[in-house]
């Protein structure tokens, strides 16, 4: 039986700009095969939509509580999020949170 897609919306708050974690976030991203974006807050976190299998999404969570080098992850945040239509994974503009 095929896996459903399912959307995931995290917050990532501590030192996770500057630092490197878009990049990060988008490699790791497009290795587990999720489409969706990453973008820095004006209030100093990540956002991070993704699209994908549960396990792949569960993986990247477990990135994001890591971070890159030189990064500080105090908190990562998610809640299930409505689907949307991404060809890939990319770095979006940075803005205000949509959730």
């Amino acid at each position: 039986m095929a896996s459903r897609k399912q959307a995931r919306l995290f917050y990532v708050e501590g030192r996770v700009q500057g630092v490197g974690f878009r990049f990060f976030v988008e490699d790791e991203a497009n290795r587990l095969g999720l489409c969706g974006y990453v973008r820095n807050l004006y209030d100093g976190r990540v956002e991070v939509y993704a699209l994908g299998e549960e396990v792949s999404l569960e993986r990247l969570r477990s990135r994001l509580e890591q971070g890159p080098p030189g990064s500080r992850v105090e908190r990562v945040m998610e809640r299930e999020a409505p689907q949307k239509s991404y060809r890939d994974f990319s770095i979006a503009a940075s803005g205000e949170p949509i959730g």
